[in-house]
């Protein structure tokens, strides 16, 4: 029976004579150098000269240096700066935002002008590029550390912190400011706290928690409500009005005035955003969890890949009632939108299974890739099947067969 003293003592041993080993080991191991110089080169540096030498040589004139193959970097012209601008600023991610809020402001049912609908695209791009131009000035140590994000202009030194600071500044104050005077206030509010939850809140919790993900679905889920508000319609309805098919009801389609006031109409396309984010951005993330693990950040594709990819697959799945029930009920479109959109439903439903299912690179790429085509097709087919649009109306064709119907009456 080994006594607790004794076992102590046998443990002392065991770490003197590894350290021991360890030792000699480094002793008469070659240096690791050796293995990519040969040591002779270095035999100058380890042998001091007398002080007497040294001196001589410092009394010497100054070596000079040839500068010819040097040249002094210019400076960026116009063109490289704008491209500076548009990586500083995510250009896709934010080409994206200004595209769905077009797209939903295009939905709402309330007439807009021209002035309206370009100060709502600027004003939503200034704020989401000062939101990714803020985000990019907190996480340089950590996109040097990332194959992907490395090239970032602030990581390369393409641009200083500084120029970067007042890059996203003037963009935060000026697309909030254009969105207040132009458009109104509720838009300006949405556009100014969303660059305050990406570039703080999202941003701060991207290495601490994986519920980031849900916050920054939130981001992506506001430029719809940007764009329903600047068409003038209230973002909290004060009624919620369902637009029933014709066979459950005798009113074969509700007034414009309640499809403005409706508290159904916001909340769908906030869940359209919200729910189509996951596939898109999980997805990403698991072929990219390798470089999120080596910075460090918190993505529930590096702490937990099957339920990254479960939640994935669940989005896809709320994405077909959203679709099919909330957009018709709501008004938004007519209840043809419900059958045309459960084809493209059915094919990211399908990759996102097919996700859940193996959960390996090439998978994750399918999902990708099918997200980026989905939400512009989706939205698209939306504004083809609006309530109240009549396309022959529109396309000039209503007057012409009312025209061609009065000539054959009169004959």
């Amino acid at each position: 029976m080994w006594t607790r003293a004794t076992v102590q003592t046998l443990q002392r041993c065991h770490h003197m004579r590894a350290r021991h080993c360890r030792l000699t080991s480094t002793l008469t191991a070659p240096h690791f150098s050796s293995f990519f110089f040969q040591n002779s080169q270095w035999a100058p540096y380890n042998n001091p000269q007398p002080m007497s030498q040294l001196q001589s040589l410092s009394a010497g004139p100054l070596p000079t240096s040839d500068l010819t193959g040097y040249k002094e970097i210019a400076r960026p012209r116009f063109k490289d700066r704008l491209k500076l601008y548009a990586q500083l600023s995510k250009a896709r991610l934010t080409f994206l935002n200004v595209l769905t809020t077009m797209g939903c402001l295009a939905l709402a049912p309330s007439p807009t002008t021209v002035p309206i609908l370009l100060s709502t695209g600027l004003g939503t791009l200034l704020c989401s590029a000062s939101a990714n131009a803020f985000n990019q000035l907190q996480e340089v140590p950590f996109d040097a550390q990332m194959a992907r994000t490395r090239t970032r202009p602030l990581v390369r030194r393409a641009i200083s912190p500084l120029h970067a600071a007042t890059f996203a500044t003037v963009g935060g104050i000026a697309g909030p400011l254009i969105l207040w005077t132009m458009v109104n206030p509720t838009t300006a509010i949405l556009g100014a706290g969303n660059v305050l939850l990406y570039a703080g809140t999202y941003t701060w919790l991207k290495r601490r928690h994986p519920i980031n993900t849900w916050v920054g679905s939130v981001v992506g889920a506001v430029p719809p409500l940007m764009g329903w508000t600047a068409s003038g319609a209230d973002l909290i309805p004060s009624a919620i009005h369902l637009n029933l098919p014709s066979f459950l009801t005798q009113v074969p389609s509700l007034p414009v005035e309640s499809l403005v006031d409706n508290a159904l109409s916001p909340f769908a396309l906030f869940m359209l955003l919200f729910s189509w984010q996951f596939p898109h951005f999980n997805a990403f993330a698991h072929y990219a969890r390798d470089a999120y693990a080596q910075a460090g950040y918190q993505m529930l594709s590096v702490l937990n890949p099957r339920k990254n990819a479960l939640v994935s697959l669940r989005h896809t799945l709320l994405l077909v009632p959203i679709c099919s029930v909330l957009f018709p009920l709501s008004g938004l479109t007519t209840w043809a939108f419900a059958v045309t959109s459960l084809i493209p439903n059915a094919i990211f439903v399908r990759a996102g299974w097919q996700f859940w299912k193996r959960r390996t690179e090439k998978e994750a790429r399918t999902l990708f890739r099918h997200s980026l085509w989905y939400l512009p097709v989706v939205l698209a087919m939306a504004m083809a099947h609006k309530t109240g649009l009549k396309w022959r109306e529109w396309l000039g064709m209503e007057d012409a067969v009312e025209e061609v119907t009065s000539v054959d009456q009169q004959s």
